[in-house]
């Protein structure tokens, strides 16, 4: 990403970014690190893309990118692994029009960025962009942080049956 990239980026995701309550997914533990992160690298991605593409809506989707993890644990609580998987984009879609008018397009986004697990099809190309990214940098980082994260664990935990042994 060129300097002027990176300005433009940081000027369309600004608000959203010092939001508040989106600050509190920074707390929020996502594929081994914050919810937070995982938003902005997808957000970062979408932007790339639809604006390499030549997509005329890249502001539009970059904002709707960041925001389409922004719910919290605590909404899913009481919810087993294929509910929250399934429930979260409508949980995301609700709390960022909490805040921020959307287009139908971003509604897209949020809530079929879990396709084909969640049950709402991308109705656009800026949600297959979103999907196809958010699948990327979600491999990415369980890759690079939760398996190296539960690698460590398990070596520190062996560590341990040894060194109680002797």
């Amino acid at each position: 990403m060129t300097k002027s990239q990176k300005e433009e980026f940081d000027f369309i995701i600004r608000d959203i970014e010092n939001n508040t309550s989106f600050k509190e997914l920074d707390k929020e533990l996502h594929h081994g690190i914050s919810r937070y992160g995982h938003s902005y690298r997808v957000a970062r991605g979408v932007y790339i893309l639809t604006k390499s593409l030549g997509f005329s809506s890249y502001i539009e989707a970059t904002r709707a990118a960041l925001m389409h993890d922004f719910y919290f644990d605590y909404q899913l609580e009481n919810k087993n692994k294929r509910k929250q998987f399934i429930e979260h984009p409508s949980l995301a879609l609700l709390n960022a029009s909490k805040y921020y008018e959307l287009n139908d397009m971003q509604e897209n986004m949020i809530e079929s960025h879990m396709f084909p697990t969640c049950k709402k099809l991308p109705k656009y190309k800026e949600s297959i962009c979103l999907t196809l990214v958010d699948k990327l940098v979600a491999i990415y980082e369980m890759q690079r942080y939760k398996l190296v994260t539960k690698l460590g664990v398990y070596l520190l935990f062996v560590f341990n049956m040894i060194t109680l042994q002797k």
